[in-house]
C-alpha cells in the first residue's frame, strides 16, 4: 500500500471516493487498514462506479433492452432451471408482464417479470404494484419480480410486503449491483492474487 500511495492517480482516486484531502486519504490507507481491506475497498469502490455507469448505459437504450436484460440477469442468477425457460413477452397488450420465467419444464411454477425503464429520479408508485399483482393473477401465478431503473415509493414497498404473493422489487441501484455480481453486461478486466505465509512450511 505504501507503493500504491505514491501514485498520483491512486491518491486522487482515494480522495475523490472518501471526500478527504489527498494526504489524509493516503494516511488512512497506509496506517489504519490491512492490505486485504484496502484492496477490498478499492474493488468495492470500482464496482460502485461501474454500477453507476451501467445504469446510464441502460437508460440510453430502448425500453425493450431492459426487458431482455432483466431476463438475462435472472438466468445468470439461476432462475428458469437447468433448461433456462425464460420467455420475453414484452409487447403491446402484454398485460403488464414483459417476461415469464418457467421454473420447471411443465410450467407449474411461473414467475412474472415487468421491467420498467424510468429515469433515475422517477418513482414506481403503489398503483403500479397493484397493476403488477393483477397481471400476476391473470398469468395464474403468485410470484413476481418487478425491475425498474428508477426507485420504489414507500407505499409501493409496503403494498408489496402485505399482499399474499411472493414479490421482489429491484430498483436501479440494486439492478446494476446484481449485474456486476453475476457478470451480466460486464467482464473481468484484471485479476490479482494476495498471498500470505504458508504456516505448514515452517512447522516442524
Amino acid at each position: 500500500m505504501t507503493v500504491l500511495s505514491k501514485f498520483p492517480e491512486y491518491q486522487e482516486f482515494r480522495a475523490r471516493k472518501r471526500g478527504k484531502p489527498v494526504e489524509q486519504s493516503v494516511a488512512v490507507v497506509a496506517d489504519e487498514v490491512s492490505p486485504s481491506e484496502s484492496i477490498g475497498q478499492i474493488v468495492e469502490d470500482s464496482y460502485d462506479e461501474l454500477a453507476a455507469e451501467l445504469l446510464d448505459r441502460i437508460l440510453a437504450q430502448p425500453p425493450t433492452f431492459l426487458e431482455t436484460l432483466s431476463l438475462k440477469l435472472l438466468r445468470a442468477m439461476g432462475y428458469g432451471g437447468k433448461e433456462s425457460l425464460l420467455d420475453h413477452t414484452g409487447k403491446p397488450g402484454d398485460s403488464g408482464l414483459d417476461g415469464i420465467v418457467r421454473q420447471d419444464a411443465l410450467a407449474l411454477e411461473l414467475v412474472g417479470v415487468p421491467a420498467k425503464r424510468f429515469d433515475k429520479g422517477n418513482t414506481v408508485q403503489r398503483p403500479d404494484i397493484q397493476a403488477f399483482v393483477g397481471a400476476l393473477q391473470g398469468a395464474q401465478t403468485t410470484r413476481g419480480v418487478f425491475v425498474t431503473t428508477g426507485k420504489f415509493s414507500l407505499g409501493a414497498l409496503q403494498f408489496a410486503e402485505n399482499v399474499p404473493m411472493r414479490l421482489r422489487l429491484i430498483d436501479g441501484k440494486e439492478l446494476t449491483r446484481l449485474m456486476v455480481r453475476y457478470n451480466v453486461g460486464v467482464q473481468v478486466r484484471e485479476t490479482f492474487e494476495l498471498k500470505q505465509i504458508d504456516e505448514e512450511t515452517f512447522e516442524d
